[in-house]
């Protein structure tokens, strides 16, 4: 069963939230560290005041509600997802994929120009957000991929296509090894190529460059994601008690992960930690790196990348290619690894170029049912 689903925050969890950060209990920091020793004490205080006296949560919440949600089971899993159809009837569905630590929100500014062309489909991960958290072991990505399958088809999609960034990506490949007779494509913002000496395949100058970043990356694992990966229970109790201590773990990775061209809006950032805090999703969230240790296997559908410059680290097509079935490479000139909130209209036409040059801009086979003109937002076909 599908059925709508409408955020609304108790005004009890928004109270415990002021007070919890106006009796935050400080660290000390070293005189001019910087970023030597993590996020800087002075910029976590502005960010904490402007959370506790300055934001405002029912305001965005409010606009969150302006979109169709709907919540489903799968697999004994609570689902989340937004759910909103294009004005013309035969466009190809496309589910679009988050990772960590962003949410569905990381599609809020490209659901208005992608609709035009798309149905468009925005779950929130099992153990993210609205879909949070997960009760049992085993939701790797592999996992997120089949349920991804199985909500496609009870919304009556029989093709269509997927995309996603960071944990996105993994997903949306995953699903298009699940589901090749089904996925047309799957287009990523995030792809990652590791060293291969096996590789009979000749490489630029340029492209030794992107994997001495992944060599060295490789070196020194990130701590977040050893954490994550290794005890994202310990690491929960910290996050899931202090909103100061959620809002640091996140805001770092957007301070390091974003194109300083193109930041995101501290306004977007909390709304996107008050997902987390609100929804108590820290540790469930983290579980993911845990499960989703193995690698996937291939995607035999066709691939679409799009390489923003400020990336963790940036894919290189040579060792792309004998893996996948690359049909589209872009190299954008701004942006990083939240590329739909950072630069949307470059993401938004490199997604629509991608998916419309597979198609012609033609039906990509929806059941009658999607084909309905009275077939709109609100009514879901099981």
């Amino acid at each position: 069963m599908i059925e709508p689903f409408r955020v609304a925050v108790p005004q009890a969890a928004l109270d415990d939230l002021a007070g919890r950060l106006a009796r935050t209990r400080w660290p000390d920091e070293i005189d001019g560290a910087g970023w030597d020793y993590g996020f800087p004490l002075a910029r976590l205080k502005e960010l904490a005041e402007r959370w506790r006296t300055g934001y405002d949560w029912r305001a965005h919440e409010a606009r969150l509600n302006e979109l169709p949600h709907f919540t489903t089971e799968i697999d004994g899993q609570r689902l989340h997802f937004v759910h909103v159809r294009s004005a013309r009837p035969n466009a190809l569905p496309l589910i679009l994929t988050h990772g960590w630590p962003g949410s569905f929100l990381e599609f809020l500014d490209v659901i208005g120009p992608l609709s035009r062309d798309f149905h468009l489909v925005v779950p929130s991960i099992p153990g993210y957000g609205f879909s949070g958290p997960t009760h049992e072991r085993g939701w790797d990505v592999g996992r997120v991929a089949r349920a991804w399958a199985e909500l496609m088809r009870r919304l009556g999609y029989e093709r269509y296509g997927a995309q996603g960034g960071d944990f996105g990506s993994g997903i949306s490949l995953a699903l298009g090894a699940a589901a090749p007779d089904r996925v047309v494509g799957v287009h990523v913002n995030y792809l990652p190529t590791p060293p291969d000496p096996e590789a009979d395949v000749t490489l630029s100058a340029s492209d030794e460059a992107r994997l001495d970043q992944v060599r060295r990356l490789m070196a020194n694992r990130p701590p977040y994601q050893a954490l994550q990966a290794a005890t994202p229970q310990t690491l929960g109790y910290a996050l899931t008690d202090s909103p100061v201590g959620q809002l640091a773990w996140i805001a770092e990775r957007f301070a390091h992960w974003t194109d300083p061209r193109s930041p995101v809006d501290d306004d977007r950032l909390l709304t996107d930690v008050s997902l987390y805090w609100l929804t108590a999703t820290a540790a469930s969230s983290a579980r993911l790196h845990r499960e989703s240790a193995r690698r996937s296997e291939a995607c035999p559908v066709p691939v679409g990348v799009a390489v923003f410059p400020r990336d963790i680290t940036r894919s290189v097509r040579p060792l792309a290619e004998l893996r996948y079935d690359i049909r589209h490479w872009s190299e954008h000139e701004r942006g990083g690894h939240f590329a739909a909130m950072e630069v949307p209209e470059p993401f938004a036409a490199d997604v629509r170029e991608f998916f419309l040059g597979l198609t012609g801009g033609r039906c990509a086979g929806l059941t009658p049912a999607c084909l309905r003109p009275e077939d709109v937002q609100t009514s879901h076909p099981e």
